[in-house]
């Protein structure tokens, strides 16, 4: 993975942000293990994808840490190797998608951005935006405390659509009264899922003022209806451009 994100990194110029998470655990039972991973004694599947995330972030530094072949088909430089391609800045790009405020400080005194989607472990019973805020304030919090000389890059994710023409209203208009949803992701984990945003852009507008969480990051990223096709998401994100960015100051 991390010769993969070199070369990706190297490849664009610079321009990869990478964001890792440990994943959703509903889809099936145990997946890790179909790929020859186990987690160590009294050890967690949550402990074990942070274990293998702060080895990723290690070897992503570019230091050496790896003993020469004494015999290589080709001439080693002197000293112990690091993987290659290595691309310098790629380790200050990693983002971490976090569904806790635990895990929101883990990645922060690890020097890694935060990305927080449309949903979160409920740690409160207030509303999503809000809870998400916090978590937010948290991260930034022990950031500052990790002594870290860089400002931290924080995302939130969103389900947005201006209702501008008839097949908005078809697809979306009922999602003007969405709110949010609590429910369990697995036997221990209570989460609680942000609404969707739909509605006329002035009401649009209204409404996504008041979303702590957004006001707090730095950075929205668009969640998109994919199975409805390149053409209709691309008409989606146009119109909150035209429409509903520059009346909330977004750029």
């Amino acid at each position: 993975m991390a010769e993969d994100a070199g070369a990706a990194d190297l490849i664009s110029g610079g321009r990869l942000q990478l964001g890792i998470s440990r994943g959703s655990p509903e889809q099936v039972i145990d997946g890790w293990r179909h790929f020859g991973f186990s987690p160590a004694e009294g050890e967690s599947d949550a402990d074990m994808g942070r274990r293998h995330t702060e080895r990723l972030l290690e070897v992503l530094t570019g230091e050496g840490f790896a003993q020469p072949n004494p015999r290589p088909m080709f001439p080693n430089p002197p000293g112990l190797l690091r993987v290659e391609p290595h691309s310098e800045g790629l380790r200050e790009r990693i983002w971490w998608g976090s569904g806790s405020n635990a895990t929101a400080a883990w990645a922060a005194r690890l020097g890694m951005n935060l990305q927080s989607s449309t949903l979160k472990d409920d740690e409160s019973g207030k509303p999503f935006h809000v809870q998400q805020a916090e978590q937010i304030e948290l991260y930034r919090q022990a950031w500052k405390e990790a002594g870290h000389e860089r400002e931290p890059r924080v995302s939130v994710s969103r389900s947005i659509f201006a209702l501008t023409e008839e097949r908005d209203w078809k697809y979306f208009g009922r999602d003007r009264f969405s709110s949010d949803q609590v429910g369990h992701i697995d036997e221990r984990t209570r989460a609680v899922f942000g609404r969707s945003y739909a509605g006329a852009p002035d009401e649009l507008v209204a409404k996504l003022a008041g979303d702590e969480a957004i006001a707090a990051a730095d950075t929205l990223l668009l969640t998109v209806p994919n199975q409805l096709g390149v053409e209709y998401n691309a008409h989606v994100i146009d119109s909150i451009l035209k429409h509903v960015a520059p009346q909330l100051g977004w750029r």
